[in-house]
């Protein structure tokens, strides 16, 4: 089996963008014979809405007879009839709009239903993971959206034709101040609309783009850290960040031209009507006439315009975006992006000019502690360790050991000292580059297999590589029950161990030839372990750095550091063992249990009281009691524990 992995790039989009075209291409025949199939209930409309457009008519007619007829004339009762009339127009029209959103249900649901069946169906057919997203949410937008769009197209054309037939029917002259600026201000709207709506699509998409990948890099931004891939992430994303910024800027210029043609048709006519108000008086249009002229372009058409221009301008593209989305081809999830290390400096390019080729990693009398009024976690430490060595960091616990780590990947700074990785200053991006830190807490994301195990590469990984990868570290087995690269992994269904399985091939993969294991095989069993911690002490030029869980992992190390918070020691298994009772100690305490336990107890808790987790040689007792062998002097009842018991978690 061949699989590449790519992360999401410009490439993976425009292959998204052209799968979806065709779909695209084909949604104006598509909603042209939705439509046609439903010409009943379009008739209903249409019947609906010429009532709302009596309303619209009298709104100016009404008044401007009440003036002219009634009230102008001193015959107050005829204005009054006038003025019952238009308010009669009014209900007549609100029962018109209560019956058209009757009409436009019956449009709009069976588009909502067509949708449903349409993302289930595919869904069923496919196991497209992303179905109940578009049957949650994206049909739902789709529906309000096309009801949104019906209402305001049809709000503006029978509001237009009402106004305008009661300008024409007050005075045509009205029409020769109020048609050319409405004409002129719809053309350009139209014109603006098609570019319009292709900017608001790519604002769409840069928006989503880029919530995609922060809900991608934000569960892992501990693991981006460790990995030292800030300068990577935060280049990606400010990418991301700039391409909505230039979106929304296009989409701004556009918006002014929206702006401009609302002035121009809805506005400009309020101020041609007024300025023009003396010419049209003496060319025998009536003070009542002006004053419905003015009512139908605020009251009918300055709305009606403002509607259509910011509902056709904005849901339309959205709708757009939608429906080529449910109607085309499915474009999968959005794999993560592009967050590993460049390739990190190896051995041979971390070689000075002149001399042999700096330490993997170096302290010079570094110090470090947690506040200014705390003691030293690490005080005045001095280690330098050679590429391609295997070092195991033991002690008690809460010693230092993972500040240790943390120190040498950058996390935590030195209070006095400095550190190098590869002979470059830590932090900074090149010390960053060529270490990976996997923690005890390993971090899976949703995704297929393969992606999570080249989450830290930048380039393509073939999937041979990644096969090869999970055979050495140990990850076969369940990569084949999970059912092969192209799995998708819920990290919510996998156990502990599995993730770190998981995290150690991804660090295994990883160009960084330091690999620093911070407690991240304590989910594994012995033998899984050993495999793990042996592929990463084979990598070619690689260096290894194992916070120890068990004492195996120290025999298997070529150098042990013991540090006992301000002391420390160093040097082989066998050498330690004759000069470090701590040492001898701890190996006292993870002595293997019997063979029928079947497991190796995890290091002693070693806890501030001096209370060993499990007994060991030299410690009073008969097997079945723990006892503290400092001044505590307390012995733990039969029964607390199981015979040769751990008070920490076994292997």
């Amino acid at each position: 089996m061949t699989a590449r992995i790519r992360t999401r790039g410009r490439r993976g989009q425009d292959a998204d963008t052209a799968a979806d075209a065709p779909a695209g291409a084909a949604l104006p025949a598509r909603g042209l014979r939705f439509l046609l199939a439903r010409r009943r209930v379009l008739l209903r409309l249409t019947a609906w809405s010429v009532l709302e457009t009596g309303q619209t008519f009298l709104i100016g007619y009404g008044p401007a007879r009440a003036l002219d007829e009634g009230f102008l004339r001193g015959r107050a009762d005829v204005g009054l009839v006038w003025l019952a009339v238009t308010g009669l127009g009014v209900l007549l029209g609100a029962y018109g709009t209560a019956r058209v959103y009757a009409a436009v249900a019956a449009l709009v649901e069976p588009l909502r239903d067509r949708l449903v069946e349409q993302v289930v169906t595919r869904g069923v057919r496919t196991g497209d993971a992303g179905s109940l997203s578009g049957l949650t949410q994206q049909v739902e937008i789709a529906r309000d959206t096309f009801a949104g769009l019906v209402m305001v197209s049809r709000s503006f054309v029978f509001t237009a034709a009402g106004a305008l037939a009661g300008l024409f029917t007050l005075a045509p002259p009205l029409l020769l101040v109020v048609g050319p600026p409405l004409i002129v201000g719809m053309t350009l709207f139209a014109a603006t609309l098609r570019p319009l709506a292709r900017r608001q699509e790519t604002f769409l998409v840069a928006d989503e783009a880029l919530a995609g990948d922060l809900g991608t890099v934000c569960p892992g931004l501990r693991d981006i850290t460790a990995t030292g891939a800030e300068a990577q992430i935060a280049a990606g994303t400010g990418e991301r960040v700039e391409a909505e910024l230039r979106a929304a800027r296009a989409l701004a210029h556009w918006g002014v031209l929206r702006v401009a043609s609302l002035t121009i048709g809805g506005q400009l006519p309020i101020v041609l009507l007024l300025a023009a108000g003396p010419w049209l008086l003496s060319h025998g249009v009536t003070a009542g006439a002006l004053v419905g002229a003015l009512a139908y372009v605020t009251q009918s058409l300055l709305p009606a315009l403002r509607n259509l221009i910011h509902g056709l301008g904005t849901s339309g593209s959205r709708l757009t975006v939608v429906l080529r989305r449910l109607a085309g081809k499915d474009t999968g999830t959005a794999r993560p992006p592009d967050t590993g290390p460049r390739p990190g400096p190896g051995p041979a390019a971390a070689t000075a000019d002149h001399g042999a080729p700096p330490p993997a990693f170096s302290l010079a009398s570094v110090t470090f502690a947690y506040g200014p009024a705390s003691a030293p976690v690490v005080q005045d430490l001095d280690l330098a360790l050679p590429p391609g060595a295997h070092l195991a960091v033991v002690g008690p616990s809460g010693v230092g050991k993972s500040t240790l780590t943390a120190l040498v990947a950058g996390l935590l700074g030195p209070s006095h000292g400095t550190i190098r990785v590869g002979g470059h200053p830590v932090p900074g991006p090149k010390a960053a580059a060529a270490r990976v830190l996997i923690p005890q807490e390993a971090y899976v994301f949703s995704g297929t297999l393969a992606e999570n195990l080249a989450y830290l590469r930048p380039d393509a990984v073939p999937g041979e590589e990644l096969l090869a990868a999970a055979e050495v570290v140990g990850l076969a087995p369940l990569a084949e029950r999970l059912g092969g690269l192209d799995a998708r992994i819920d990290p919510a269904a996998l156990s502990a161990g599995e993730r770190q399985l998981i995290a150690l091939t991804r660090a295994y993969l990883s160009h960084a030839p330091l690999a620093l294991l911070d407690e991240a095989t304590c989910h594994l069993d012995p033998g899984t372990e050993e495999r793990a911690e042996r592929a990463f002490a084979a990598r070619p030029g690689g260096t290894l750095v194992v916070v120890a869980h068990r004492i195996s992992s120290a025999r298997r190390a070529g150098r042990v550091l013991v540090m006992d918070g301000r002391s420390t020691a160093y040097g082989s298994h066998e050498e330690l063992m004759r000069s470090s009772g701590l040492y001898r100690d701890l190996v006292g305490s993870w002595t293997p249990a019997p063979a029928r336990r079947g497991s190796e107890p995890a290091l002693a808790l070693r806890d501030a009281y001096r209370v060993d987790a499990v007994a060991g040689p030299g410690l009073a007792g008969d097997g079945r009691h723990v006892v503290a062998h400092r001044p505590v002097g307390e012995v733990q009842a039969p029964g607390d524990l199981r015979d040769g018991g751990s008070l920490g978690r076994e292997g």
